[in-house]
């Protein structure tokens, strides 16, 4: 038996971006529901944060995600099963009060798991786990060392895998307390990677410069032969220029293809720039094309790079690179007052540079 693996989708990210919703409706109609369809798939499993807001729902981000997600598996007949990850969920320490269930019980197709379950698939056993908090740790690691299942789906923090790209998780759980089973399959980090015996699946989407050239996608699992078959999503939110009019003349810049980064967000890597006109042309022509952001980084005197990669990975806002390691972390003390504090901080730092 085949089935797709989906991982944390996240719907409503960004603040409810309209361009994000364009971005992943796309993914869906033209990639991900003709796959399932012309290969036969009608099980899909997501493994937890199906929505990004804890505490409340965007009615126009639920309207947008139920027609070209939820209704669209409705009407293909595609069995959906769903666990709570951290994003799902509206406190820290429970899983009572959660947006899966609250806002999906009418979808006859749908089943959220909100607790440990072992889960039949064509006769073999899988053992579904959801967030794991001070509610439910005890009870579900006492469950997982009871259990006879080989295989785990789960949303899980697990120290030592990577939640983005060279960003490692340190203070997770053991990777040994679930040495027991053959296989894990997990969502919670969004870079994709894997030991051989736990698999961090990723994101279907691009969501922040984090995940850029980092792909992208969905996977399908053949439960017997224990295989996954990566997907690749091709359509990519985030891009990058490296403009050098030392190389590159008018002519170069005429011929760009600049609508095919209509909608998108754009990061100008300044390598050499010598004429100004030329390059106010190409920032006028990226938004007569419709880019959706452009960032302009052109300052690399105080700093050393190695790879293009880190002049990227450098210029993403330094508030969203803090707000989103403190969003990965399980903390005893309020996320939002800890990214208050770090944000006044930040300011002050900023502003003590200034007058020095």
């Amino acid at each position: 038996m085949k089935i797709c693996i989906l991982g944390d989708t996240h719907f409503g990210m960004r603040g409810d971006s309209l361009e994000f919703h364009k971005y992943i409706k796309k993914f869906y109609d033209n990639v991900f529901f003709p796959y399932l369809r012309e290969n036969e798939i009608t099980t899909v499993f997501q493994l937890g944060d199906l929505f990004d807001r804890r505490k409340f729902i965007n009615f126009n981000s639920l309207y947008l995600c139920r027609k070209y997600f939820f209704d669209k598996l409705k009407e293909n007949n595609i069995k959906f099963y769903t666990i709570l990850g951290n994003h799902d969920i509206s406190f820290k320490n429970t899983l009572e009060v959660n947006s899966s269930q609250l806002l999906l019980n009418e979808y006859d197709n749908i089943t959220v798991y909100d607790e440990f379950t072992t889960v039949n698939f064509d006769g073999i056993d899988v053992d579904v786990i959801p967030w794991l908090c001070l509610e439910n740790e005890e009870e579900i690691f006492q469950k997982i060392n009871e259990s006879k299942s080989q295989l785990s789906f789960g949303h899980f923090e697990i120290d030592g895998f990577e939640m983005d790209r060279g960003n490692v998780c340190r203070g997770g759980i053991d990777k040994n307390k679930l040495i027991k089973y053959d296989m894990v399959l997990t969502g919670h980090f969004h870079h994709k990677s894997d030991d051989g015996h736990i698999y961090y699946v990723g994101t279907p989407n691009e969501m922040t410069w984090a995940d850029y050239n980092d792909p992208r996608g969905f996977h399908i699992f053949d439960l017997n032969a224990r295989e996954l078959e990566f997907i690749q999503n091709p359509y990519r939110m985030f891009h990058k220029l490296n403009y050098d009019d030392g190389a590159q003349d008018f002519e170069f810049w005429k011929a760009y293809e600049y609508d095919k980064l209509k909608e998108t967000y754009v990061k100008v890597i300044v390598v050499n720039k010598q004429n100004p006109y030329l390059f106010d042309n190409v920032i006028d022509n990226l938004y007569k094309a419709g880019v959706s952001d452009i960032s302009i980084v052109e300052d690399f005197t105080d700093t050393s790079f190695d790879t293009d990669q880190e002049i990227i990975d450098q210029a993403e806002d330094t508030m969203t690179i803090l707000s989103k390691y403190i969003d990965n972390l399980t903390l005893s003390v309020n996320s939002d007052k800890l990214k208050t504090l770090m944000r006044e901080l930040y300011v002050e730092a900023l502003n003590t540079e200034i007058t020095e």
